[in-house]
């Protein structure tokens, strides 16, 4: 069982600035990628940022140039941190992480289904 707890989110004007961060314990073998999707009010959850085992990091386009994903310090820890914020950046901010199983001794390995955290709201006024 992977716990994923978030953290750091709120209120923040159009322009501002704020991050969020999410620390992952549990049997963790193997991170395909920890990231984060939000899901606004009348909205389909939507990715916004990922960042592989081995650093590789996407963005959703909406995000890009604005957001900034990457590892804590923390083993399995990643943050986002969220500049330039704008009213249509309003949404529950979750964290995602996808992991591989180990399953024998020889190194044979299935991918679970992700996990996700509880969320955090981040609210953008104008």
């Amino acid at each position: 069982q992977v716990s994923l707890v978030e953290s750091g989110g709120g209120l923040a004007q159009a322009g501002g600035s704020l991050r969020l961060s999410c620390t992952a314990s549990g049997r963790i073998d193997s991170i395909n990628y920890m990231g984060w999707s939000r899901q606004a009010p009348g909205k389909q959850r939507e990715l916004v940022a990922r960042i592989t085992g081995r650093g590789d990091t996407i963005y959703a386009d909406s995000v890009k140039g604005r957001f900034t994903i990457s590892r804590g310090d923390a083993k399995n820890t990643v943050n986002l941190q969220m500049n330039s914020l704008k009213p249509e950046d309003t949404a529950i901010y979750y964290c995602t992480l996808s992991q591989d199983r180990i399953v024998n001794v020889e190194g044979a390995r299935v991918t679970l289904p992700d996990s996700w955290g509880q969320g955090t709201q981040v609210s953008v006024s104008s």
